[in-house]
């Protein structure tokens, strides 16, 4: 349960408190290792038709998106896609409530990350009162007939609920009001939740005695810590998939052919971007330093 010095189950930080980071030489080293760990497991899923779902849940500002971005930092887009659906619109309103997910599950070979999903009737849905009791409590019933169906279909499904205390909660909303480029993280439903921490904690609480399922678990990452979160959920996840290294094909670099006579078109009748990089060096007192000019195409 939350509490004001713990903040989530999970979170081990009293409000004064601030959790120590993880060295950054060590946290880079692992993080690639296991990013290459990442790119294995995809080739695995890939070649044997696996389908995967990540659920990526938790408080607002507690490291989800950061989490996600070193996930797929190296994978595939084709394959690993990231899910982040925006607010339903009235028509989906009327439909039923996980018809809108379902659209987005992966197919034969494809990992699909849910920044936010169908839980969001269980977290701001339910304590902003976008929705009614009676819709809460059918998702409640439904969302474990749901995640069994999933699975009975052969999805592999991992469910993460990123755990941070209030006190960091607060700090990282006030670097991201004073940040420029971080300010679109905000919303004002971010903020009020700020005064319903209680409220947030409690309908956690009621949607993991619902959906904390034997067969899909919710994971807790403490996530004070950034570094030690997203490397500890991502050894987590490829921990729990029963990936194999696949043997690739040998490649080899064919010969470039001899020219046939092609000439470039005239470099006067192309429209090309003004050089900016040039001016900026210009500008610092370090010009650029071009190679030959080679024939491009």
């Amino acid at each position: 349960m939350a509490t004001r010095d713990g903040a989530d189950a999970g979170a081990t930080a009293p409000d004064s408190t601030k959790v120590p980071r993880l060295n950054k030489k060590i946290y880079e080293d692992e993080l690639l290792r296991l990013q290459e760990q990442l790119v294995e497991m995809q080739t695995w899923i890939k070649e044997t038709g696996h389908r995967l779902v990540v659920v990526f849940e938790g408080r607002d500002a507690a490291g989800k998106g950061g989490a996600i971005k070193r996930v797929t930092e190296y994978l595939s887009p084709r394959q690993a896609q990231i899910v982040a659906l925006p607010t339903p619109t009235e028509r989906q309103k009327t439909q039923w409530y996980f018809q809108r997910y379902v659209e987005h599950l992966p197919a034969a070979g494809e990992i699909r990350l849910f920044d936010r999903s169908w839980y969001n009737r269980g977290g701001v849905e339910r304590v902003m009162g976008y929705c009614t009791p009676e819709e809460h409590r059918r998702w409640l019933q439904q969302t474990p007939i749901f995640e069994r169906m999933l699975m009975d279909d052969g999805i592999l499904l991992r469910k993460y609920w990123f755990s941070v205390s209030d006190d960091e909660q607060v700090r990282r909303f006030r670097s991201r009001m004073e940040d420029p480029m971080r300010r679109w993280k905000l919303s004002p439903t971010d903020l009020e939740s700020l005064t319903r921490w209680e409220d947030y904690s409690r309908a956690k609480d009621e949607m993991f005695v619902h959906t904390d399922l034997p067969e899909a678990r919710w994971n807790v990452v403490p996530s004070d810590d950034k570094r030690s979160a997203r490397i500890n959920m991502i050894a987590h996840l490829l921990s729990t998939i029963p990936y194999e290294e696949v043997e690739q094909s040998e490649l080899t670099m064919p010969d470039r052919p001899a020219s046939t006579g092609y000439q470039r078109t005239d470099r006067r009748l192309q429209l090309p971007v003004p050089d900016h990089a040039a001016a900026v060096g210009r500008a610092a007192g370090k010009p650029v330093q071009r190679r030959a000019r080679q024939d491009l195409s």
